[in-house]
């Protein structure tokens, strides 16, 4: 690092050095480490480095990290800078301009759906080096990741823990995630481009924004994907995540990210009844198909769309037909081949509701169409499989197809006859009892069959087996899957890796971080002999 660093001694615009800083801070971000926060274990160790080797590069790179890096390196980049400039080390030319930038004006460019935001900053270093920051956000994405890993989310809600205390709301902030992000030069041609794709494709809108609002949405969707697992960003973003950082603390303060509604059940019926009664959904033949699958739409729009049910746009009626449809939700035949029939017909009622474009609602059921073929080979009904659909029926009363492994895997003796002994206690049944019978979803059923697999197990081994057979159902944390599928990989028993499991919840307790962090050392463990 500190030899790329020594790129700062032969620059002379501030804006260039500080994106050479922002790129070598970038090099390790949205890494994980096993022991402690990365920006301490690698970014603090930087500057100490830096500080001991004392070379004018690495002076550049500690002046240049006092203004990017987080609070604390600042801090120590800062003492450590000022350390090597008392012995007599050169600064770099630029180093007294770097502290000078000031913001000009903040514009969006976005489309209609309210898919993507280009949100573009300008600032020039005390009116010289005039230069635009441009930063995507996207909503569609970030509606989508909100049900996958992240961070700090346990069973809760589907979406970074701390944002939800910060906000002191159960629901998903609105502000997206930011997935690229970009320096430009050339602001007169930026802008303009823009305005005039504002002005002559129906698409597109460009328009200024509130300084201090932008700050608001930054910085949320910026803690938001910094957060995430596995960021759904550009290749390139992590050069830029310093930069932006530093650029959005020098936004005004006092600007709020508005929260989605909250769309409870009678509000979605509503809806559902709503659409149901329109000229649009007249033509449906199969009306409690499409009564099924219009609430998987409300339900999709609510969950994974911030609270934006009515929002239509392509690339939502793809994702929401070929990814999570697929992997979510458990369809019947009759809904199978009614969903794409139902989505086209939501798409025209509520594009009319929404003020959509007429060009934008012609595009969205263009994309609903082209989608629907490739709907028949992205769903797989687990029948097809050779799986008995009331088993599965069983295993998923909520209809969450991505469950399926690990119910299975948790409890998977569900069929067959056993004959009952004292212990089984379940009210009204005698002799024997057919295991196809019971509802894994009910905690005595389920206890029977855990008894079931475990003859002679003391009431504590039983109790331990069911709290693991209960956040494996749950999927809580979802890491516990994981790390039971990395162990089925390497050649672990099914036994074996739940006693692991057990092991783990016992020593862990209610630590939700060191339960993360003992089940991320256990997915390593050496294959066994």
């Amino acid at each position: 690092m500190l030899r790329h660093a020594r790129e700062l001694l032969a620059v002379r615009s501030p804006l260039d050095a500080e994106l050479i800083v922002s790129e070598i801070l970038g090099s390790w971000w949205g890494q994980r480490v096993a022991a402690g926060d990365v920006e301490e274990v690698i970014g603090e160790a930087l500057v100490d480095h830096a500080g001991e080797v004392g070379t004018p590069a690495a002076l550049a790179l500690l002046t240049g990290m006092a203004y990017l890096g987080t609070p604390r390196q600042a801090a120590k980049a800062e003492r450590a800078a000022l350390a090597l400039m008392e012995r007599g080390v050169a600064r770099p030319g630029w180093a007294d301009r770097v502290g000078t930038v000031v913001l000009e004006d903040c514009h969006v460019s976005r489309d209609v759906y309210g898919d993507q935001d280009s949100i573009i900053c300008t600032y020039t270093y005390g009116g010289l080096d005039r230069h635009a920051l441009i930063v995507l956000v996207d909503r569609t994405k970030a509606g989508a990741v909100t049900g996958s890993l992240l961070h700090g989310t346990g069973a809760g809600p589907a979406f970074p823990g701390s944002l939800a205390a910060a906000a002191g709301d159960p629901r998903p902030p609105a502000a997206g995630l930011v997935r690229d992000a970009w320096v430009s030069s050339q602001v007169d041609k930026l802008l303009g481009h823009c305005e005039r794709e504002g002005r002559t494709n129906p698409l597109m809108r460009y328009e200024a924004l509130d300084p201090r609002e932008t700050r608001a949405v930054l910085r949320r969707a910026l803690d938001f994907t910094d957060e995430l697992r596995d960021p759904p960003v550009n290749d390139s973003f992590g050069s830029y995540h310093a930069f932006v950082r530093a650029r959005v603390a020098l936004l005004p303060p006092g600007g709020r990210v508005p929260q989605p509604p909250v769309y409870g059940r009678d509000r979605r019926a509503t809806i559902a009844a709503r659409f149901l009664a329109s000229d649009e959904a007249e033509e449906l033949s199969d009306r409690s198909a499409a009564s099924r699958c219009v609430d998987r739409i409300i339900d999709y729009g609510c969950a994974h769309d911030f609270g934006r049910p009515l929002r239509v746009s392509p690339l939502k009626c793809e994702m929401f037909l070929l990814d999570w449809l697929p992997r979510k939700v458990l369809l019947s035949p009759t809904e199978q081949e009614a969903v794409p029939h139902v989505l086209a017909a939501w798409v025209r009622w509520a594009g009319k509701r929404t003020g959509l474009p007429d060009e934008g609602v012609r595009a969205t059921l263009d994309a609903v169409w082209d989608a629907t073929a490739k709907f028949a080979e992205a769903y797989r009904d687990p029948s097809a499989f050779g799986l008995d659909r009331d088993l599965v029926t069983r295993l998923l009363p909520d209809g969450e197809l991505e469950a399926l492994p690990r119910r299975a895997f948790a409890l998977p003796f569900l069929s067959g006859r056993h004959r009952l002994s004292g212990r089984h206690r379940l009210p009204g049944r005698h002799g024997s009892i057919d295991l196809s019978t019971l509802d894994p979803a009910d905690p005595q059923d389920r206890r029977f069959m855990l008894e079931f697999e475990h003859p002679g197990a003391s009431d504590a081994h039983l109790d331990a087996h069911e709290r693991l057979t209960v956040r494996l159902w749950n999927g809580d944390p979802p890491q516990l899957w994981e790390t039971a599928q990395a162990l089925l990989d390497v050649g672990y028993e099914r036994h074996e890796i739940l006693h692991r499991l057990i092991d783990v919840l016992d020593r862990c307790g209610d630590d939700p971080g060191e339960l993360r962090g003992a089940l991320r050392v256990l997915r390593h463990a050496e294959p066994p002999e």
